[in-house]
């Protein structure tokens, strides 16, 4: 018996000396040196300084999501551009809870609904109860307090996070259910992708004919929307998603402040929903580099944001993820060189505690740990909204 038990473990012994170094190369090649999980960025772009308003009064609220945007997201994009975010800038910061109401780890949807309407909601639900009952969004509260509104993104307008403050359905695969709530949304400035949904239907309708009778005037290029200098605009340049950044270029930036400057008019005050969308995507993919192009494009638009807040004087600017998607861990680099590495540990979303940033008048209102219903108590009592 002890002699067949010493080959057994003889032979193991064997096997792991043959079996062992392919192992761990391909650990190391796949840590160290795989193509998605390391990058270098050569040549940082500047950064702003700003002062914070002496003011207290909050006419303006601008929300910008950064969708999946965990600590690590923002550490490692700060590696990379050699130390430098414009996020810096902001003197608050708190943490707050991404569970839904049914799961511990969230999608888009369950996320986005928090934030939008305050209210806890299922996995895959948007702007509804867990009862399936349609919920009222800071969009709605504000366009009915005669505040001017935004949603910009660089996903499907269709996608979670903006059916989330323009829609309502119990499940968010339901795309040309959740495009036909556009026409109810009344939000003054929409852009993003998705025009499928809006006009390659299966019940055959166009609504895009049906925005422009409501009022919209109807965009498919970036050079038809920046020559809008009044009215309401419904802008949809791709057939899908937006393309990652830099292929597409400088939209959302300028989407972004071309939205500002529309708002501005408001007598009022307005409230802007601006959406990093395709940093999720690449946590999905385990893809690095095209999550630091993302999140470049990102800070980039809340330099530009926060440059546009200060002048102002009446604008409360709020940064924050709906979660954290990949797992990400940032395990080495060189914050000199911009060389990051790091690692996912899931190709989904995690639970962890998500970032919030804010800066101006009202901001002390988002220190602390709190849940992602919060976001919209916290904004909406700042507008009187309720």
């Amino acid at each position: 018996m002890k002699k067949k038990y010493f080959l057994f473990v003889f032979a193991l012994a064997i096997a792991w000396l043959f079996i062992s170094p392919a192992v761990f190369a391909q650990y190391e090649k796949t840590e160290e040196s795989g193509d998605k999980l390391a990058y270098v960025k050569q040549q940082p772009y500047e950064t702003v300084k700003v002062t914070t308003p002496a003011g207290k009064v909050v006419k303006n609220v601008i929300l910008m999501i950064g969708d999946g945007m965990g600590l690590t997201q923002v550490s490692t994009a700060w590696v990379a551009n050699h130390g430098n975010l414009n996020i810096d800038n902001f003197p608050v910061i708190g943490l707050k809870r991404t569970y839904a109401a049914n799961k511990l780890i969230t999608d888009s949807g369950a996320a986005g609904t928090a934030l939008a309407t305050g209210k806890k909601t299922n996995y895959h639900s948007v702007g509804v109860d867990t009862a399936g009952n349609s919920i009222p969004s800071l969009t709605d509260l504000a366009s009915e307090k005669g505040l001017s509104t935004a949603v910009v993104v660089t996903c499907n307008l269709s996608d979670a996070t903006p059916s989330a403050f323009c829609a309502s359905n119990k499940d968010r695969d339901n795309e040309e259910e959740i495009a036909a709530d556009y026409l109810n949304c009344n939000v003054d400035y929409i852009f993003g992708g998705g025009r499928n949904q809006f006009y390659k239907r299966k019940d055959g309708r166009n609504l895009f004919k049906e925005m422009e009778a409501k009022g919209y005037q109807v965009c498919f290029t970036w050079e038809e929307t920046a020559k809008i200098e009044t009215g309401k605009v419904f802008s949809v340049l791709d057939d899908g998603q937006l393309p990652l950044y830099p292929e597409r270029g400088e939209v959302f930036k300028d989407a972004t402040l071309h939205a500002l400057s529309l708002l501005s008019g408001s007598e009022k005050g307005f409230f802007a929903m601006f959406e990093g969308s395709r940093i999720d995507d690449c946590g999905h993919w385990h893809d690095i580099p095209a999550l630091i192009n993302e999140m470049a494009d990102f800070d980039q638009t809340i330099g530009r944001v926060l440059q546009w807040a200060e002048k102002d004087g009446e604008t409360l600017v709020i940064v924050l993820a709906d979660h954290e998607t990949g797992g990400l861990t940032l395990l080495g680099g060189d914050i000199s060189k911009g060389e990051v590495k790091g690692h996912y540990s899931t190709g989904s979303h995690s639970g962890i505690h998500v970032p919030v940033y804010a800066w101006g008048p009202g901001a002390e209102e988002f220190a602390g740990i709190y849940e992602n219903t919060d976001i919209f108590n916290k904004i909406a009592g700042l507008l009187k909204l309720k």
